[in-house]
């Protein structure tokens, strides 16, 4: 059993195995799971959010004949894997995780150990969109747009990579910090980012990249896990509503309740 802070971070041969991944429970996740050959997976489900969001994923893993589940964010912190294991609670599972004997309200770890009784799905994952775009774009500092500034959609805060200093990045990410290191809060130093919520969950996880960042003098938020889809900066950008700032981004004029397109303009406007 493979116990990871994100599903991002699995090892190459993590083919056939089971794992617990602190990462939400979306589509995306979902998918990496799936084209890394795992034999279940246990996710989080991030405040379960907008559209159910936070737990899409498991219809995408029932359907390709993966079991999997997410645990209550009140339960265990989002990004944190080894807490996933230790104390996570299921909150949903899919048809084919029932089917083992998994249910809601069942410890994570022994919903996992049900599924290496499961067959390897051969099941090829359908190719995901584009994750990674840009939403606003400038040519020699000019925004084509009036108004605004670089702005990048990031559906995984993994994608950020050096060169996107200059820009504010957008991402479907949840704004907790992996295992609690505070570097792994962004892997630049960006213009601003901003993050979804994931409902904050217990020991206010969800929000917990927001202070990291404000060390690092980067202005940071979060959108509300039920105005945005987590795993979509699209729908952070065109309907997230700022649920929390850090003291960097207040500065600027940041403030809970704002649209996340009219936070971006102020960090055009202090920058």
């Amino acid at each position: 059993m493979l116990v990871v802070d994100s599903i991002t971070k699995l090892p190459p041969n993590a083919g056939g195995a089971v794992a617990i991944a602190a990462s939400h429970g979306g589509v995306y996740p979902a998918w990496l799971a799936a084209t890394a050959g795992l034999r279940g997976v246990v996710l989080h489900d991030a405040g379960v959010g907008l559209d159910e969001a936070g737990v899409a994923g498991l219809a995408y893993l029932d359907a390709l004949g993966h079991p999997a589940a997410t645990v209550s964010h009140t339960s265990a912190r989002i990004g944190d894997g080894s807490d996933l294991a230790r104390r996570g609670v299921i909150s949903r599972v899919n048809a084919t995780a029932a089917a083992v004997g998994c249910a809601p309200g069942m410890a994570a770890v022994d919903c996992a150990d049900r599924f290496e009784s499961v067959a390897v799905s051969a099941s090829v994952a359908p190719t995901q969109p584009q994750s990674r775009f840009t939403l606003r774009s400038r040519v020699g500092g000019v925004s084509r747009r009036a108004g605004g500034p670089l702005v990048i959609g990031l559906d995984s805060i993994s994608l950020a990579r050096r060169g996107d200093e200059p820009a504010v990045l957008v991402s479907g990410s949840h704004g907790g910090l992996l295992g609690g290191v505070a570097a792994s809060a962004l892997r630049v130093d960006a213009v601003a980012a901003i993050y979804n919520d994931a409902g904050v969950g217990v020991d206010a996880a969800g929000i917990s990249r927001l202070a990291a960042l404000d060390r690092r003098g980067v202005p940071a938020a979060t959108v509300d896990a039920f105005t945005a889809r987590i795993g979509s900066a699209r729908s952070t950008w065109e309907t997230g509503i700022v649920s929390h700032v850090n003291r960097a981004a207040a500065a600027l004029g940041a403030r809970p309740g704002m649209a996340c397109q009219k936070l971006v303009m102020l960090v055009h406007a202090g920058d």
